[in-house]
């Protein structure tokens, strides 16, 4: 007899949505407690706000906190995004998997501090990686704060619910700031291992030599790729058009010449883009193996053929939507969902579900979540380390396969090499060791057939496969799922291709950059249509990396039920697609910082250099309060500001008050004295602000000192779920390169001391 579906209760909340729309996408039955005007998303966007983030979920109101008790004590998980955590429904109900959601955690001095997008973004350090070096931080379209925030809390029910197979539910406290701190691929981490706060990048990444440039008919993310045979081939398409301008000479070969002189080699690249339209020069690029995408907005999405092909969109009533981050379970589609009328399952208010049987607590320490859950990871660079990164922060043993032969990049390329001593140490570079800390290193060099032998047999011994190739590599290994399938039946096998292994755009070779080009992100980035920013770090990555971690529980999740492994053929451009909310449904083009409900929300030079202040008035309460706060109380009862509508009209008068006053203090002085009259603000927070000022951050532990053997101690950023029985966290830093190689060998794959010795001798274990 099978078990009942996991059932989750959501107090909703525009930092929990998300998470129960993604536990809808797994097939949870996801209740949404409405009040009894209805969810406020019913009002936003002509409702269609309430149509993608609430489809698929059933809707009760109840009438009395005993109603609320009582279909929460039948429940697995509560969702909740409620200020004070629900103190009289969940008390005594020791089987719940609790999952709180808040703008900055339930503990620390800044836990009272409210929170929007935009000022959990401020906070935590995302608006400092977007917008031009000499112009204000940009905001991320489409509430990218609160989707980080919804992804890691769906990790953290099914984190809970795997943890309650052995005891009790539990509290997880999910920290949206947290969240958005782990996810700033450089942003910090070049403060904690060079010392140095990177200006923000405008239209060109920090780090690797991709920018936004212009096409005659819109936007292009691309740029020189990361490799020698890149680079070459690039320079033949430029030569075979007469427009390579200087960039045959010789001295054009060295990689460390062209990005010390990268603004040259863009304008002769940008001279050259501008001529063609985007999507036929993305084509002829990727015929070329070249790393670019057209800049689309997502009322063009429906017309991308990959993702038509894969059938990635859905119908959410009579409505296309963006559909799921990845085909859930075994590769099915959920191709429908209804839209819930308000209260319309009432009958769940008063039915009896008995609550689910857990184990009693252990007298032993309890172990983390993932405790005894093997991972072979043969990821690279930052998508996919960053989805094992998650498996083994929650205690997964993952064994990271590398090689001097295949190396990953993060460890050799000078260009992202994060250290203060030599660039040349595959061991001390900053990046990777964020992204690796908690694994093993394997050295074995799989383009040898003995190489693939031994990864054979560790598939063998694993619960679970990552790799994120292009997606043709795994069946030239020999080892396509059907042949997966037949060494470990059990096996979760996690591809994170850009465009999914499936689809006319299957070979397209992607990066972050462009593949948030291709989902819509970038082309709402900016201050308007005709001033578009992008988003050139690796924020697609963070998002693929993610979605795969929660698709790895889930399947491991889907195994206990079950009995089988499964592939899951995640695309990052569908992952990061899934991210773009209510725009398909209700197109909107860049709007800056601002926000189509609320007046003002905007960004605001204060005191010093650089320093600015996120504020966000959601009502006309926190307006009048505003006005007290910065000494213009006139503001409050005057006609042209007396409700967001007409503030919305006079932008200029209502944005020219409040720089007024904040060009005259400290950005954490004026978000104090606006969050004290419980106003969202918050300063911009760059690398260095997060890790030496924020107290939130601080009181929290969120940074955490773990020695690494070679490259000495530094801090690490830290998991932001936090699970109070089966907690996470830091154990050990990054391996060095091979450390690991011969306890795996033996432990895992069962080779014996002569096998290892020939391997070494053969060289394929190097």
């Amino acid at each position: 007899m099978s078990n009942p579906a996991v059932r989750v209760v959501e107090l909703s909340s525009p930092f929990t949505r998300f998470a129960g729309r993604l536990l809808v996408g797994l097939g949870h039955e996801v209740v949404l407690v409405e009040p009894e005007e209805g969810d406020p998303t019913r009002r936003e966007r002509d409702g269609d706000a309430f149509v993608h983030w609430h489809a698929g979920k059933r809707s009760v109101t109840p009438a009395s906190p005993q109603e609320l008790r009582r279909l929460v004590a039948g429940a697995d998980v509560l969702l909740d995004g409620t200020p004070d955590g629900a103190p009289e429904t969940v008390a005594g109900l020791g089987h719940l998997v609790h999952v709180r959601v808040t703008p900055f955690g339930v503990v620390g001095p800044r836990c009272h501090w409210q929170g929007t997008d935009l000022v959990v973004a401020a906070l935590g350090g995302m608006l400092a990686q977007v917008g031009d070096p000499d112009g204000p931080p940009l905001r991320l379209p489409e509430n990218q704060a609160e989707q980080l925030a919804g992804v890691h809390a769906a990790i953290a029910a099914l984190l809970g619910l795997r943890a309650r197979r052995t005891g009790p539910g539990q509290l997880a406290d999910v920290s949206a700031q947290e969240c958005v701190a782990a996810a700033l691929e450089a942003g910090a981490l070049a403060y904690l291992h060079e010392d140095r706060v990177p200006a923000r990048p405008g239209r060109v990444h920090p780090l690797v030599p991709h920018g936004l440039f212009r096409a005659a008919d819109g936007h292009l993310g691309g740029g020189l790729g990361g490799s020698p045979r890149m680079w070459d081939a690039l320079l033949a398409w430029l030569r075979e058009e007469g427009a390579e301008a200087d960039l045959a000479e010789p001295r054009w070969q060295d990689p460390v010449e062209r990005k010390k002189h990268q603004e040259h080699v863009f304008a002769v690249v940008q001279e050259f883009a501008g001529r063609w339209p985007k999507a036929e020069f993305a084509e002829l690029a990727q015929s070329r193996k070249l790393p670019w995408a057209a800049v689309d907005l997502p009322h063009e999405l429906p017309g991308n053929p990959q993702l038509a092909a894969r059938d990635f969109f859905l119908r959410a009533g009579d409505r296309t939507d963006l559909g799921f981050p990845f085909a859930f379970p075994e590769g099915h589609r959920i191709k429908e969902l209804d839209v819930p009328d308000l209260g319309a399952d009432q009958r769940l208010l008063h039915e009896h579900r008995p609550a689910p049987k857990v184990p009693a607590a252990s007298v032993e320490p309890a172990r983390p979540a993932l405790h005894g859950v093997r991972v072979l990871d043969l990821t690279w660079v930052l998508a996919g380390p960053y989805c094992t990164k998650v498996l083994a922060d929650h205690g997964a043993d993952v064994i990271k396969v590398e090689s001097l032969g295949r190396p990953d990049p993060t460890r050799f390329a000078p260009f992202m090499h994060l250290s203060r001593g030599p660039h040349t140490d595959p061991n001390t570079n900053g990046y990777f060791n964020e992204v690796n800390r908690n694994k093993r290193s394997l050295a074995l060099d799989t383009r040898t057939e003995d190489g693939v032998a031994v990864l054979r047999d560790l598939i063998a011994s694993c619960d679970v496969l990552v790799e994120n190739f292009s997606a043709t590599v795994m069946t030239k290994l020999g080892l396509g799922y059907d042949t997966l399938r037949e060494i470990n039946p059990r096996l979760v096998y996690i591809s994170m291709s850009g465009m999914g292994h499936t689809g006319p755009r299957s070979g397209w070779v992607s990066y972050a950059d462009t593949v948030s080009a291709g989902s819509g992100l970038t082309g709402l980035t900016g201050w308007g249509p005709d001033d578009v920013v992008g988003v050139i770090y690796g924020h697609g990555d963070i998002v693929a990396g993610l979605q795969a971690a929660l698709a790895t529980v889930a399947a491991l999740e889907h195994r206990e039920e079950t009995g089988r492994g499964q592939h899951i053929d995640l695309s990052q451009l569908e992952a990061i697609a899934s991210h773009m909310g209510t725009s398909l449904l209700h197109p909107i083009e860049p709007a800056g910082n601002t926000d189509p409900r609320w007046s003002p929300q905007g960004v605001y030079r204060c005191l010093g250099a650089d320093n600015w202040l996120a504020v966000s008035v959601r009502d006309d309460t926190e307006w009048a309060g505003l006005c007290t706060a910065i000494g213009r109380p006139d503001l409050a009862t005057d006609d042209r500001t007396r409700t967001a509508e007409r503030r919305a009209h006079h932008t200029e008068l209502v944005d020219d008050a409040l720089a007024t006053w904040a060009r005259t203090l400290p950005a954490d002085a004026a978000a104090e004295l606006l969050q004290e009259r419980g106003i969202p603000a918050g300063p911009v927070r760059d690398g260095r602000d997060l890790v030496e000022h924020d107290p939130q951050l601080r009181a929290r532990g969120f940074y955490v000192r773990a020695e690494h053997p070679v490259a000495g101690a530094f801090l690490h950023e830290g998991p932001p779920i936090r699970l109070t029985r089966t907690p996470g966290g830091i154990v050990k830093a990054a391996p060095v390169l091979g450390a690991d190689t011969d306890d795996v060998l033996r432990e895992v794959a069962g080779l014996s001391p002569e096998r290892i010795r020939a391997l070494r001798e053969r060289e394929v274990l190097r």
